[in-house]
């Protein structure tokens, strides 16, 4: 187990190239490409259908994972809060994904990952600053991309649902036990002050950084209305 974890750590530092860590506009930017990814997929109806009534979103636009029997999993991402009656977006708060999985798991792949949150609950989870995935907080597979993680839920009624897109090799995984933590640097620079995950969520969404994203998001939300 101890040389499994040791090989795991090594092949996450090698995927992931020294100085790595993007700037809060660096990241809102390529958020925007992983978004506009993920909706021009041909299947992406049920993504652009969950969005409609989402309570938020989380994006990952470029999450390592790697493994040799034991996996494991980083990424940095953004998530904004959304009131459908509104139309407004708030945010963004700055987080990291980290987690280990068990199971047959083999290569290194790197995903552009979403999670639409779909209950208002979920966005109280990710206000705490520190959240493990699975359990209460159900995470569904969304029917879109090449992941092989299993268990699409097509009734609306999970918490969470996820969609990626991958390259590379990977086989098994999926979200359960991983953990999304504040990114306390990301948002200091950004925010240019210390706030708690519920007052940066609260914040209306703006500034020439954001807008593109939230930009984005509406076109996605338009264009599930206009199907609809």
């Amino acid at each position: 187990m101890k040389r499994s974890l040791v090989m795991i750590v090594m092949i996450l530092a090698l995927s992931v190239p020294a100085g790595a860590s993007q700037t809060p506009n660096e990241l809102l930017a390529r958020a925007v490409s992983a978004l506009q990814e993920i909706a021009q997929e041909p299947d992406s109806e049920h993504f652009h259908r969950v969005m409609r009534n989402a309570h938020g979103v989380a994006i990952f636009p470029s999450m390592i994972k790697a493994g040799l029997g034991l996996g494991g999993r980083y990424g940095e991402g953004v998530i904004l809060e959304y009131d459908a009656a509104k139309k407004i977006w708030y945010g963004p708060y700055f987080v990291q994904m980290k987690g280990i999985s068990y199971g047959f798991q083999v290569g290194v792949q790197t995903t552009s990952l979403i999670l639409v949150v779909a209950a208002e609950e979920g966005m109280r989870s990710l206000e705490e600053g520190k959240i493990t995935l699975g359990g209460n907080l159900s995470v569904a597979v969304g029917p879109l991309g090449r992941s092989a993680e299993a268990g699409t839920n097509l009734q609306l009624d999970s918490i969470m649902y996820s969609y990626s897109m991958s390259k590379g090799a990977f086989i098994g995984a999926s979200l359960e036990g991983a953990s999304i933590d504040n990114n306390v640097n990301a948002n200091q620079v950004y925010w240019n002050r210390q706030l708690t995950p519920s007052e940066m969520l609260k914040r209306k969404a703006s500034g020439r950084e954001i807008m593109e994203l939230i930009r984005e998001l509406n076109r996605v939300i338009s264009k599930e209305q206009e199907v609809a």
